[in-house]
């Protein structure tokens, strides 16, 4: 089956590699049109995916990641708007030099081929992941997890479907019905056919992923993402920034984990965090320092600051300075988002440089680590490593290059 899948997609992304630009608009905007005709048939499969979830106790921040209803699938069709009025990178020679010898050497952007997404519970990844590729001429094949297959099955065949009126291969969006850990490790072994495997989902997700998988993969997704409030922090803004990062939507790779608090200040701007978090039943988890201002405080392990919660559970550790800060970080952080408040230029110039992330913001909230936010339209998955793609994957990301060059005969 996956070898057919393979070559089906092989053949589909050559198909999507001689069309224009307003050729993959019009299919991408017909996706979004048969997204709304089959809405309903699209939030049956989800309420049979929700009925499961409920039956098998799984929490509801969890499920909160794997239901649709009207406005996510009304915010799907709109964030494919957005992808058809970005500029479509592919074609676009990004340098041209010229030798002694007079060669024209330059450099072109040009689709990645197959694309294989393994992802976990939420569906509407299956829409993203789908339209990013077909704008960047790129086939995929999806496998999602068992929690939403029913979903993930409507909205793909609502995609093949717009893809068959559009005049276009189905097979360009192929998803795999067979949720099994083995078929998901045969994926990751079909380098014969698949030219990039990205994975979104938890760290449990993606190590199994590395340590599998024979294709390429680009690491996407673990968000152990930290705020540290220095010294010279405004508490008010603090307390706001901390809040958002956190509850904002608990169940995402770009909410923090992690609480840093300078000593100097701990017993000024704990206690007003606190009493924000409370209104949203989150659960503190601190070292002595922050214990003796928090007494609600559970005790902190190790564990605990490596930890990527997706829940309301809050890490919290007093820290002697910005230095030890950038330490804690860079030891228990996942390379994804991290922030620090602070009213010193120098400190939150030092955060910027040593601090090893895809994305460092000084005074603001991590939940800002998405595609959309920096402009960059839908985005594949949130890049955790440093080869290629590094933090919100955007379209350039789904492209490689490959170097042309124009001679006058010349020989070596």
């Amino acid at each position: 089956m996956l070898e057919q899948m393979g070559k089906n997609a092989k053949s589909a992304s050559r198909v999507l590699g001689r069309l224009s630009t307003k050729e993959k608009n019009e299919a991408l905007n017909n996706i979004a049109k048969e997204l709304m005709l089959q809405r309903d048939k699209i939030l049956a499969a989800n309420a049979e995916d929700i009925k499961k979830a409920k039956d098998n106790g799984i929490s509801d921040v969890m499920i909160d990641r794997l239901m649709l209803n009207d406005k996510r699938i009304e915010s799907m069709c709109s964030a494919i708007g957005e992808l058809i009025a970005l500029d479509d990178p592919v074609g676009e020679v990004i340098s041209m030099t010229k030798r002694p010898n007079g060669l024209l050497i330059g450099q072109k952007r040009v689709p990645l081929g197959v694309v294989a997404i393994i992802f976990e519970s939420r569906p509407n990844v299956s829409v993203d992941a789908a339209t990013i590729c077909l704008k960047t001429s790129n086939a995929v094949i999806l496998r999602g997890g068992k929690e939403a297959i029913n979903s993930n099955i409507a909205l793909s065949e609502a995609m093949r479907d717009a893809l068959e009126k559009s005049g276009l291969p189905r097979d360009a969006v192929q998803l795999i019905h067979d949720t099994n850990r083995e078929t998901a490790t045969k994926l990751m072994r079909l380098n014969k056919y698949v030219d990039v495997l990205i994975p979104r989902g938890g760290a449990g997700l993606i190590r199994a992923v590395v340590d599998n998988a024979n294709v390429p993969v680009i690491e996407t997704g673990v968000g152990n993402c930290h705020v540290f409030i220095d010294e010279s922090a405004d508490i008010d803004m603090a307390v706001k920034i901390v809040d958002n990062a956190k509850t904002q939507r608990p169940s995402v790779c770009n909410a923090i984990e992690n609480l840093l608090v300078h000593e100097s200040i701990a017993e000024k701007a704990l206690p007003p965090v606190y009493e924000r978090l409370k209104e949203h039943s989150v659960e503190i988890r601190g070292c002595e320092k922050t214990r003796a201002v928090i007494k609600d405080a559970k005790p902190a392990t190790d564990e605990d600051y490596y930890t990527e919660f997706l829940d309301y559970i809050l890490a919290v550790k007093v820290v002697s300075g910005v230095d030890e800060a950038i330490e804690h970080i860079n030891k228990y952080g996942s390379g994804h988002s991290e922030a620090i408040i602070t009213e010193s230029y120098k400190n939150s110039q030092k955060f910027l440089e040593l601090i090893d992330a895809a994305a460092v913001y000084v005074n603001a909230s991590t939940r800002f680590t998405d595609g959309g936010e920096f402009g960059l339209g839908a985005e594949m998955g949130i890049s955790t490593q440093k080869l290629h793609a590094r933090g919100p994957m955007g379209l350039c990301a789904m492209t490689s290059t490959k170097f042309i060059i124009y001679g006058d005969g010349q020989t070596r």
